[in-house]
């Protein structure tokens, strides 16, 4: 298992940290999960919101909403290294969205009342919190609205595009999404049909676009945003 020290050493948030405020946040994060929780677990519901903060370790998580009709809309996919939670002095925006494991994933978590205490003596900790914070809402805002908006094929580019930047390897001159995806799962994150999704996969493909195998997207970032308007 990663040494949690390490890892809290890689989160943005806390690179500028000083080895003594790492080993602080490390002494009052007890891992919230000993084994990994398999794909597909539903971490929080909108009727169950988790209060604290918590580290996502291991693995990758996808936050997403409801609309009238019961179709999904994804608000944002976290990786290693990303947070999410709800306190009383900050908010990751996460309360009120669902959040399930896209695959196997280990969470740490940091109870509420001592993140505050340990962000009370660190105002310039604080300050950093704040604007990752808004940073994030600010993403999370467009891509929600991007995913609203526009054709099945404009949706599909712009999940693709964020994946892409988001997990995208560099596999000749293409970027391949490292998760495994079908069609399902892609229609399930843009509030779409999986027929429509894979008539536009098969569209972008013709135009290489993309290249799509069994539960494997690659994305040619260049054309693709060139499509939208973007380069």
């Amino acid at each position: 298992m990663m040494d949690k020290l390490w890892y809290l050493s890689k989160i943005s948030l806390f690179e500028t940290l000083p080895e003594e405020d790492l080993q602080e946040i490390d002494r009052m994060a007890p891992m919230t999960h000993f084994n990994k929780l398999p794909k597909g677990t539903m971490v929080q519901t909108p009727e169950r919101t988790r209060e604290g903060l918590f580290f996502l370790k291991e693995g990758k998580l996808r936050l997403y909403k409801l609309n009238a009709e019961g179709k999904q809309f994804t608000a944002a996919i976290l990786g290693p290294g990303n947070m999410f939670g709800e306190m009383d002095s900050f908010s990751f925006g996460t309360g009120g969205l669902y959040i399930e494991t896209l695959e196997e994933t280990l969470i740490c978590s940091v109870l509420k009342e001592h993140f505050e205490q340990f962000l009370s003596k660190r105002p310039q900790l604080a300050m950093k919190l704040l604007k990752e914070l808004s940073s994030l809402l600010k993403e999370r805002d467009e891509l929600l609205l991007k995913l609203a908006l526009g054709t099945i094929r404009e949706r599909v580019l712009h999940l693709l595009l964020k994946l892409s930047d988001q997990f995208g390897i560099e596999e000749e001159e293409m970027l391949r999404i490292d998760i495994a995806l079908t069609h399902l799962e892609i229609a399930n994150m843009i509030g779409a049909t999986r027929e429509s999704v894979t008539l536009a996969l098969k569209e972008l493909a013709r135009e290489n676009v993309v290249r799509t195998s069994r539960q494997s997207v690659k994305v040619h970032v260049q054309r693709a945003a060139k499509l939208l308007g973007l380069g």
